[in-house]
Parts: structure tokens; sequence; C-alpha cells
């Protein structure tokens, strides 16, 4: 059996994804949940054995599985909570444990694509800015002290590289204290802050190019969350409020609870989704339609699974045409800045003659 791996309080997803399929295989294979959890805590590792053991001691006392990983200290998403709580009130735990594996997967491998299709880039452009940092601290001088010896004006663009290697050596420890302060004080208003982080949200879908992106993910992730929600048998409204919970993104969560508001005024589901989401910032115009379909022909869980499988299907396209039209104009892109500077800095040379 694997030994899970808890790297930190918050579960990530593919230690939930272990701990759900060591579960599961082990209820299958007829144990009981108590002896299920405490086989579980034997073959850990010490590291992990006291939050399996303390998991098993809140079963002893009477606690319901939900109520122990709601209270320990090593927590798991709220959507797998939930779904555990919803199982032990139909007595479906396999099945539940069985959709949580099938959604964890889901979320894994759509976020291996994503990275895989855009860690070329950012390694790409990370990259090309470290060369140019070298070339204009350490490159730059070295021409500066050969043009030193002509004695004649240089071009402008050239004077202009060099004053600016100049100001970046002098000032070099300045600006990286600089830099590290105002990033440190973002990304702490940014955590403190839930409407600097709606506001990021909702302009990361206005993004050109990977705008589109975030927004098929996150519809898509939204379309699988309130589908296996509505396949355990939960009623739509408390479907649509563990997916607002649940969601990373503060526009479909707002949406969500949006769309619970209005289902609990008496509109029905397709209705409340367009006064939810009247620009269609997330909703596109065939998820709306097929969406309503399937709640008045009583069909919205296997339409929401259809519908989040289309779009996975539609963002992998996508994302493997970004990545192949990336490559060249990234090539492009290094190749005119690094020429760029290299020219640059031989304009002088180039008109030595004159110079001289």
């Amino acid at each position: 059996m694997n030994i899970l791996h808890f790297r930190s309080k918050k579960l990530n997803h593919h230690d939930q994804l272990q701990f759900a399929q060591q579960l599961l295989a082990l209820l299958q294979a007829g144990l009981p949940l108590l002896n299920a959890i405490k086989l579980l805590s034997r073959s850990s590792a010490k590291e992990q054995s006291q939050w399996i053991d303390g998991l098993h001691q809140k079963l002893q006392q009477g606690n319901s599985l939900s109520d122990c990983l709601r209270t320990q200290d090593v927590q798991c998403s709220i959507e797998f909570i939930n779904l555990i709580q919803v199982s032990e009130r139909s007595g479906q735990l396999s099945l539940a444990l069985e959709t949580i594996c099938e959604q964890l997967e889901s979320q894994i491998e759509l976020r291996r694509k994503i990275i895989q299709s855009l860690s070329y880039p950012a390694i790409t452009l990370a990259s090309s800015l470290l060369l140019m940092l070298v070339m204009i601290v350490w490159v730059v001088p070295v021409f500066k002290e050969v043009f030193e010896h002509f004695k004649a004006d240089l071009p402008a663009p050239t004077r202009a590289l060099i004053g600016i290697s100049g100001l970046i050596q002098n000032t070099f420890i300045e600006l990286l204290i600089t830099l590290f302060i105002i990033l440190s004080g973002l990304i702490l208003f940014w955590r403190k802050s839930n409407r600097l982080q709606r506001q990021c949200d909702r302009l990361s879908f206005s993004i050109p190019v990977i705008g589109k992106l975030f927004r098929l993910a996150t519809l898509t992730y939204w379309c699988r969350t309130l589908g296996n929600l509505l396949d355990t048998g939960l009623p739509l409204p408390d479907a649509l409020r563990i997916t607002a919970q649940s969601s990373n993104h503060w526009l479909s969560h707002d949406i969500s609870a949006d769309i619970f508001k209005h289902l609990a005024r008496g509109w029905p589901f397709g209705k409340a989704l367009i006064r939810a989401d009247p620009q269609h910032l997330l909703f596109d115009i065939e998820t709306l339609h097929l969406l309503e379909i399937g709640a008045e022909s009583g069909s919205l869980a296997q339409m929401l699974r259809k519908r989040s499988k289309m779009l996975g299907a539609q963002l992998s396209n996508q994302l493997n045409t970004l990545s192949q039209s990336l490559e060249p104009l990234l090539i492009i892109f290094v190749g005119s800045i690094i020429g760029g500077l290299v020219i640059i800095l031989y304009l002088p040379i180039f008109s030595l003659g004159q110079i001289v």
C-alpha cells in the first residue's frame, strides 16, 4: 500500500486523491470504516500516523467521518468533506469516494495540462530576462571601457544602454530590496483583501490569449463539481452552495451564490443562470442553453457532466494550439531582444571609421 505524503496543513490534490483511493480500496474489500482507518494508520509513516490516529480516535468517540475531517488540523477541501457528509446521509460512502477520486483526477490532469502548456513560455521568458540582465550588468561595462578610448560621441541608443547599465550596477541591491518590498506588500494586501481578489479574478478573464483559457478552466470545474454533487442525490440549492464554497475563483463563487438566491426566489434554473450572469462573464450562450434544456428535462446532472467533458476537450485543444503557436513567437521575441542589444553595442564599432 502506498504511503501518504502530507506536506502541509492543507492537503493538496495528490494527497487527498491518495487518501480517497486507499480508503475506497479498503472499503470495497469489505472492511468497516473504523478498521480501514486503523489499517491506514498502521501502514503510514510516523509523520502521517499522528493525523490518522487522531481521525481514528474521533471515529471511536462516535463522530461522523465528515466531522472528524472538518476538525482535524490537516484539512481536506470543502468539497471533499461535503461529499463525505452527503454520503453519510444516504449510506453510499464508496460512491462518494469514487466521485471524489474522479473529481480530483480531473483537476490534477487539468492542472498538469495547463502547467505543461505554459511552462515552456514561462521558462523561455525568464531565461531571456536573465540573459538581458547578465548582458547589462557584466557585458555592457566591458564595452563601455572600450568606447571611452574612442573619445567621440556615441549613438543615442548606445548611450542610453550604457546609462541603464550604470544605473542598475549602482543601485542593484536597492532595486532588489525595493522590488522585494513591493511584491511582498502586494501579495500581503492581495491575501487580506477579498475585494482585490475579486477584481483580479474578474480581470483574469480579460487577459489577451490566456484569459479565455482561464474562463474555460473555471467553467469546466464549475460544471464538473455541480454535476458530481447532483449525482450523489444532493438537492440543487445545496449543491450550488457547496459548489460556491469549493470554488477557487471569486467570480465563479459569486455567480453560484447569485444563482442560489434566484432559485430561492422561485426562478427556474435556466433563468437563474441568465440573471446571475447577464454579461456572460462565465457562462457562454451554448452552455446556458444546454443547462436550461437539462434542467427542464430533468437530466441536469448528466448535462453538466457532458458539458464539462466538452469544455475540457476544448481547453485541451486550445492549450495545445497555444503551445505550438507560442514557440516560434517566443523564438522571434527573444531573438529580437538579444539581437537588438548586440546591435546597439556594436553600433559604434560599425561606424568606427567615422569616429576615429
